[in-house]
């Protein structure tokens, strides 16, 4: 279907504004809980531009000679009277702006914006972001491709009277610098996210780049991309101890008891290139003999805090159906306990394998402490260290 009929008024443009990367459903309605609580989702979901419920926003209805304006951020009026008293109209947009991918900037902003979460929840300053990308394969609301100036011009214009601020990361160094030039003559802020640094790489290496965003159309599929697709097809055949025999083709090896985060952290790694298996740690179930014939090097032990493993154990026991209340031997302490007694007793015997408290940790926090001891282990660094827990 041609874009000018998805979105008349947007001709021949491809974005996705208020796009919730993670897929979940729309916002509606009041959350149950505490106070504090909703405001920090309230926040949160506005910040990443989750859609509110339609049908009773306050917004002014668009200009028509401003077609982007027509997609204001949706805000329940319940949801902006909780916000300590925040104006709907004080909520502040980011608009971020690539003729690649976008992944780069949403990345970028959304660390940035990790930052501020103590003042999206104690101080009700709602932020709005907007992703206007080159190659998006889906449609949203609005959709709006960045493959031109002019294009890129309007959506200047239209952050310019919005009041909004614009993040780039162009690889073409025209369009760079008609962002650049078109902010400074309308007076928005903005931040060119991969100009200096593309500068300084170059410039360090003696070489000009490309100009061309990653993924562009016509560019050959490199050997990184055949080497990551291959990781996430082992990774996933080997999930949960499957086929034992081929553990020594993994590049890396995690074990640990259930519900310690080995299976996402497994695809995590695969999606970076690495092939990995994980390898469960049962009470009374004896490990596979290939695992201890490996390099003890590739090894990875994970551990949790007995009590946050109980609680993600009866969550889990609820989801299944296995319990209405979440009770049973699986999530029992007692058994949470000697379980990971037992995973300690193997790690005990195993002295090369480092292992690696999950409690607290993101699966990117985890992945960032087990790649640096693959790597110095891989390349021979060696690191002073407390204890071998990490």
């Amino acid at each position: 279907m041609p874009i000018s009929r998805l979105c008349p008024s947007v001709p021949q443009i491809v974005a996705c504004t208020q796009n919730d990367q993670t897929g979940s459903k729309a916002v509606s309605g009041r959350p149950k809980g505490s106070p504090q609580l909703n405001r920090w989702s309230r926040a949160r979901a506005l910040r990443s531009g989750k859609k509110l419920d339609r049908s009773s926003l306050r917004t002014q209805p668009p200009e028509p000679d401003t077609p982007l304006s027509q997609f204001p951020l949706p805000v329940d009026p319940d949801d902006a009277a909780n916000l300590d008293g925040a104006d709907v109209m004080t909520v502040k947009s980011i608009y971020m702006v690539s003729d690649g991918t976008g992944w780069t900037a949403e990345h970028c902003v959304n660390a940035a914006l990790g930052q501020f979460d103590y003042c999206l929840v104690d101080r009700g300053c709602p932020v709005s972001t907007h992703l206007f990308s080159g190659n998006i394969n889906f449609v949203v609301d609005v959709v709006v491709k960045i493959d031109d100036t002019e294009k890129l011009l309007e959506i200047t214009k239209q952050a310019a009277k919005e009041g909004a601020l614009l993040v780039y990361t162009l690889a073409d160094q025209q369009l760079a610098m008609a962002a650049k030039q078109a902010c400074k003559l309308w007076g928005v802020p903005s931040t060119d996210v991969l100009g200096p640094i593309t500068e300084a790489i170059a410039s360090h290496l003696g070489v000009s780049p490309s100009g061309l965003p990653r993924g562009a159309s016509g560019l050959p599929l490199s050997d990184d991309y055949f080497r990551r697709i291959e990781a996430v097809e082992f990774t996933i055949k080997q999930d949960d101890g499957a086929s034992p025999q081929n553990l020594a083709k993994a590049d890396i090896l995690l074990t640990g008891v259930s519900r310690t985060g080995k299976t996402p952290l497994s695809i995590y790694l695969a999606q970076k290139g690495y092939r990995v298996a994980n390898v469960p740690i049962v009470l009374g179930v004896a490990m596979p003999r290939t695992l201890f014939e490996v390099d003890p090097q590739k090894v990875f032990g994970l551990t949790i805090n007995p009590l946050v493993l109980q609680n993600i154990r009866s969550a889990r026991t609820k989801t299944m159906g296995l319990s209405s209340d979440g009770r049973s031997i699986y999530s029992e302490m007692s058994y949470v306990r000697e379980e990971l007694e037992f995973a300690g007793k193997l790690f005990a015997q195993n002295p090369l394998w480092p292992v690696i408290d999950v409690t607290g940790k993101a699966i990117e926090e985890t992945a960032a402490v087990l790649l640096r001891l693959y790597h110095d282990r891989k390349n021979k660094c060696t690191m002073s260290s407390i204890s071998k827990r990490y």
